[in-house]
């Protein structure tokens, strides 16, 4: 199975990246973490993207905040799937880190998840590599299924107390 690369621009980012990393995990989903900037250190982001395909990797999640470029520097840099999570800052509340992630220009695709979503980052990312790997995407459906019966189970509850 490929791996993901999990890019953030800044340490003080792993809090969020974290809960990416945990969700490959459950799935047993193999990862590789690292700090890369695109802005402070963009000669080793670049070799990392354009060396992603080689290196096994399936799939690159950048997060980011602020100006957040690094999600455009990996798609610059490879063909791979990225995905971007834009990291929420104490300037904008990472409205800036949103737009910066989702403004990409016509060629250079990256795909974009809400504001410190990074489960979310982490599930398209398995979604990603499920579809040319059935056990993987077994378990995506496990995991919909057991979603699906805890909000039923939520819902029985309410309409019980409301009733």
């Amino acid at each position: 199975m490929k791996k993901v690369g999990v890019v953030m621009g800044s340490d003080s980012d792993l809090g969020v990246v974290e809960k990416a990393v945990n969700c490959l995990e459950k799935y047993g989903v193999e990862c590789e973490v690292r700090v890369l900037s695109a802005h402070r250190t963009p000669v080793e982001a670049a070799e990392f993207a354009r060396s992603a395909r080689g290196n096994g990797f399936g799939v690159i999640i950048a997060a980011a905040g602020k100006a957040a470029h690094l999600a455009g520097a990996m798609a610059a840099g490879t063909t791979l799937p990225v995905i971007g999570i834009p990291i929420k800052s104490s300037t904008l509340d990472g409205l800036d880190a949103l737009l910066s992630t989702v403004q990409m220009p016509s060629g250079m695709p990256v795909a974009t998840v809400a504001i410190d979503g990074a489960e979310n980052a982490a599930l398209l990312a398995i979604q990603i590599l499920a579809v040319t790997d059935d056990k993987l995407m077994e378990k995506l459906e496990a995991a919909r299924a057991e979603n699906r019966q805890k909000i039923l189970g939520k819902d029985k509850e309410i309409q019980q107390k409301f009733r």
